[in-house]
């Protein structure tokens, strides 16, 4: 049998429906099968990552940061080590200043998590040793954004990210 092309586009589109609705922009993926799993297109690592719900949060997020509010795309950090009371963690993003201090620290949760104290405290041991100036804890629905004082030792709370100015 043959198949159309307009029917295979369409068969793909729908594919990618059936992840969860966020509460971010609805932003143009590159998703892949293989092997019947789903793959996503990293811009920040640049390849395909397995599609999770986290992940796609993740990507939602780094989208959100890159085209909502400027962020430069050579700033920006994924997934990699950051140690904790010297253990191994792995952060979800970093964005960095151009003179290389942490400037944004992003955990990342799947949407069936809850925004809850202990994803906050996750958060804020990982920043010990990150030392960020603003926090941003999202599980694709509920985004809660708050920028360190370390002066007073307090976190205030924000209604949103600050936009990318080169003085950040």
């Amino acid at each position: 049998k043959r198949v159309s092309v307009a029917f295979l586009s369409m068969r793909k589109f729908c594919h990618i429906c059936s992840m969860e609705q966020l509460n971010f922009k609805r932003y143009p993926f590159t998703l892949k099968n293989r092997e019947n799993k789903r793959y996503i297109f990293d811009v920040v690592r640049k390849k395909d990552i397995l599609l999770t719900p986290e992940e796609w949060v993740r990507q939602h997020c780094l989208q959100y940061l890159i085209q909502e509010k400027n962020y430069p795309l050579s700033l920006i950090n994924v997934e990699k080590k950051l140690k904790v009371y010297g253990r191994d963690k792995r952060y979800d993003i970093i964005v960095y200043t151009p003179q290389g201090e942490v400037t944004l620290l992003v955990e990342c949760k799947a949407p069936h998590i809850t925004i809850d104290q202990e994803v906050f405290d996750q958060i804020a041991r990982y920043n010990l040793s990150a030392n960020s100036q603003y926090l941003m804890v999202t599980n694709g629905l509920t985004h809660i954004y708050c920028q360190m004082d370390y002066t007073a030792q307090v976190y205030h709370f924000l209604k949103d990210l600050p936009s990318y100015t080169p003085s950040l």
